[in-house]
This record gives C-alpha cells, sequence and structure tokens, in this order.
C-alpha cells in the first residue's frame, strides 16, 4: 500500500489534487506545503511514514494539479484555506489526525487547530514559521513569487530552483529533479514556468491579517512541536522563543544547514519526524 495514489476531492465547488500514501486504515497524517510550492514536496517523508500513517498531501488551491480560484481575494486567504482542509477532513472522515506544516501549511493547521475541528488534531508540527512575519521576509517572498519566470528547459527550471530554494538546506539529488518536474507547467508559447496561480501572490500582499495569527496559535492546546532552519528569516530566534513561551509551549528542533524551510526529505528527517509524531501522540 506504500505506492502513492493520485485523486482528486471535490471540496467547496473546487478540484482540489492530493496525493495519498500508505493504507488508508491508518492512523492519518497531513502534510501541507508552503506558499508558492506543492504537495509533491513531501514525497521523500511522506514514503518513509507511510508504513505507519495513511499520508495526505495536499495541492492547496491555485497550486500544482488544484483548481485555480474565481474569487482570489476571497479565496487565495489562510482562513479559506483552512475551510477546504476541513471540508477534506470531512471528506475523508477523518475524527483524528496528526499534521505537518510548512510555512503556510503551518499557518492553515494553526487555524484548524484552533477552530471548531481543534479535537481533530491530535499533533502538530510546525515547520519554519511564527503566527507572524517580518517585514524584510515577507517582501523576499512577494518578491521572489510575484513575477513569474519562463525557462527555456527542465534542466534550466532546475537551475532556477536550486538557487531560489538553497534556504531549503542539503537535499538528494532526486529531490531537486523531482521538484522541477512537479513545479512547472508548458505554457501555450511552448516555455515553461512555475506551476501556481500568479494571484496567490496579489490576494497574500493584499490582506495583511493573513500574516497576523497570534489569536489563532494561543488557542492551540494539541501537542505541539517547531522545527526551524537557524538561518531562517521567518522564524527568527526572537519569535521562536515566544512561540514557545506561549499557547501550545510547544520544544522546537533546529536544523542549522537550513534557513526557510527545512526540505524534510533527508534519511534523518524522517527519522526525526517519526520520533517526534510518537512522542507527541504518546
Amino acid at each position: 500500500m506504500n505506492t502513492p495514489r493520485s485523486v482528486f476531492l471535490p471540496l467547496m465547488g473546487h478540484d482540489i489534487h492530493v496525493m495519498e500514501w500508505g493504507d488508508p486504515s491508518s492512523p492519518p497524517l497531513i502534510m501541507w506545503h508552503g506558499l508558492a510550492r506543492n504537495g509533491r514536496d513531501f514525497d521523500e517523508l511522506a514514503l518513509a511514514l507511510s508504513g505507519d500513517y495513511f499520508v495526505i498531501c495536499p495541492d492547496t488551491l491555485g497550486r500544482g494539479l488544484s483548481s485555480w480560484a474565481e474569487k482570489p481575494y476571497e479565496q487565495y486567504v489562510t482562513s479559506y484555506y483552512a475551510r477546504i482542509a476541513e471540508a477534506m477532513l470531512d471528506h475523508y472522515g477523518i475524527e483524528k489526525t496528526a499534521w505537518i506544516g510548512t510555512s503556510m501549511g503551518a499557518l492553515i493547521g494553526m487555524h484548524v487547530a484552533s477552530g471548531a475541528y481543534a479535537d481533530r488534531i491530535t499533533a502538530f508540527i510546525i515547520n519554519d514559521i511564527a503566527p507572524e512575519i517580518p517585514d524584510d521576509a515577507l517582501a523576499r517572498i512577494i518578491t521572489y513569487a510575484r513575477a513569474l519566470p519562463e525557462f527555456f528547459s527542465m534542466a534550466e527550471a532546475e537551475t532556477w530552483l536550486r538557487s531560489v530554494y538553497a534556504p531549503f538546506g542539503p537535499a538528494p539529488d532526486g529531490f531537486w529533479q523531482r521538484m522541477a518536474e512537479t513545479s512547472v507547467r508548458r505554457r501555450g508559447d511552448g516555455k515553461l514556468t512555475l506551476h501556481y496561480d500568479p494571484r496567490i501572490i496579489d490576494a497574500f500582499e493584499a490582506i495583511p491579517d493573513q500574516i497576523r495569527n497570534w489569536p489563532f496559535y494561543e488557542r492551540i492546546t494539541a501537542p505541539t512541536h517547531i522545527l526551524q532552519g537557524t538561518q531562517s528569516d521567518l522564524l527568527t530566534d526572537e519569535l521562536l522563543a515566544k512561540m514557545m513561551a506561549t499557547g501550545p509551549h510547544p520544544e522546537a528542533s533546529l536544523f542549522p544547514a537550513c534557513g526557510h524551510a527545512p526540505n524534510l526529505a533527508n534519511p534523518e528527517d524522517a527519522e526525526l519526524i517519526a520520533g517526534l509524531l510518537k512522542k507527541l501522540t504518546s
């Protein structure tokens, strides 16, 4: 049952693409990606954990193979993504699940873990994000994600991704090759560009409340753990200390060779995450 399955879920009027890993009868585990990424970023980790968990890796609305929003300024916002996530839990009939969220995926998790579905989250691993985003880091994200680059070849796309996402830290070559294949789409003129709706950045920039999530975080009661890339400009030491002192009072694991955000694609990462999930759910 470790062979991944590509499925499309009809959720809230959208076509949401999900990669499923493992036996559906196993304990569920949601893995949710970052702002301009997609669920395939978790392939290595999902495979490693699929022997013990039913791993669900969605493409957020407007990314990857999921449909694009008809009303971007209403639907490309964290609160709306959380409603889609809750609809996904209902679709699968999931009453209890662990959640691993990278960056935006953790912000979505904060909304789910602090709202009407809070009692369904049994463990929460936050990968390199705080309930607020520093101004400089926010400007950097908007700058690199706003203008979709164009590529003449897959090799050129991979080179660009390796450079822009170098803060992900060391990863196997296979990670970068797959990242290129799953991060681009062919345009009408035959050139390649990134596989997301550029309006996700317009909405992200226009609605600043998306990056102010302390009230949600402080209501979380699920056992929580934080992963920090020590070179991260999003999860600074000051913000990490504040997170550890409030809300679910989590512990933290540090990734010294990473910025934003640790890729979790190496065997030692899978061992760490497996141990954390057992600890948090015990």
